[in-house]
């Protein structure tokens, strides 16, 4: 008797990575922070989804992966996408078992049987609810509200819909007790998102985030760059100018940070006149900033060199340096 196992039609499902977070070093803690994290934990300990919701670059997803690292249980992550399906989130069927049952105990009589079965393998959201993983779906509203779906009876009712497994009795999960979610997304305005449905947003807590108080991104910076409290304050300063009631720009300190590094990593001091810092500013900025016109022209390099004469000290000759270096010395 020999029984034989195929697989036919199966396209061999990639691996997937999950991941358990280990709390950051560089993660700077500051009044407003610790506020935003413990709101959040209280809403995780009492079984509900926490929704990070706000413009891009005020440390959303840091914060979740943050959170994460808290609560100690694997993580899943999801990028939210607009090619996202249904079972790019739950699973599908990627192929057939063929089984072949061959009975010859009897040399003259052969007995043949064969059987076919779906093979199913899960995916990302399945695999979170059927172990207790704690799931981080950034971005989520880059995927569609269809697509979005099977989260309402997740995060509702604790049971996860998989219609693909109905053929063999397993239509329904339930979901793990450990199971916790973390959502975060971009403004409605932003390209690429998607309109959310009301009912998905009702089944878990949001918080809404902006742009974090001066001393914050001071102390984020210098954590991210390992340029000084002081250089690092006129970047954030730059930064805050941009993004304030006159120029109205979208700059976040995700681009303050990209330059601390650079003037970290090269010892660059910004200084106004400094061409090269100068130069890094316009480069590294948001180019929403590039946007801004006067008369049709762009005015971004008046703007932007406004900017820093307004926050940073001027750029001093090495020899004027040591001019007023002796003046300060004949004087003591």
């Amino acid at each position: 008797m020999t029984n034989t196992n195929t697989i036919s039609k199966e396209n061999k499902p990639t691996e997937e990575d999950y991941v358990i977070p280990e709390a950051s070093d560089s993660f700077v803690i500051t009044p407003y922070l610790k506020e935003v994290i413990d709101r959040a934990m209280l809403y995780l300990h009492a079984g509900y989804p926490v929704h990070f919701a706000g413009p891009s670059g005020t440390g959303k997803t840091t914060l979740a992966f943050h959170l994460a690292a808290q609560w100690g249980r694997p993580v899943t992550l999801l990028q939210g996408n607009e090619e996202f399906v249904t079972s790019d989130l739950t699973g599908k069927d990627i192929g057939y078992r063929k089984s072949k049952l061959v009975d010859n105990y009897i040399h003259s009589v052969v007995k043949t049987e064969e059987q076919m079965s779906r093979v199913w393998v899960d995916n990302r959201l399945t695999t979170a609810c059927r172990k207790g993983d704690m799931l981080i779906y950034d971005e989520f509203n880059r995927s569609k509200a269809e697509t979005n779906n099977v989260l309402l009876s997740v995060l509702a009712e604790g049971i996860l819909n998989l219609p693909g497994l109905r053929g063999a009795g397993e239509g329904y999960m339930d979901v793990h007790p450990s199971f916790r979610a973390i959502f975060t997304s971009n403004p409605e305005e932003y390209a690429g998102t998607h309109k959310t449905q009301d009912a998905l947003i009702d089944r878990m807590i949001t918080i809404k985030l902006g742009h974090p108080d001066r001393d914050t991104e001071i102390e984020i910076l210098h954590s991210r760059s390992g340029l000084d409290n002081e250089e690092s304050a006129y970047i954030v300063d730059i930064v805050r100018e941009l993004r304030g009631d006159e120029h109205k720009s979208k700059t976040s300190l995700r681009a303050g940070i990209a330059i601390a590094k650079i003037l970290h990593h090269q010892n660059i001091k910004p200084r106004f006149g400094d061409r090269l810092f100068h130069a890094v500013c316009y480069d590294t900025l948001s180019m929403e900033t590039a946007k801004v016109q006067h008369a049709g022209r762009s005015i971004f390099f008046e703007m932007v060199d406004d900017v820093i004469q307004k926050v940073c000290p001027p750029l001093e000759s090495e020899p004027a340096k040591r001019n007023q270096s002796r003046k300060i010395k004949a004087t003591e």
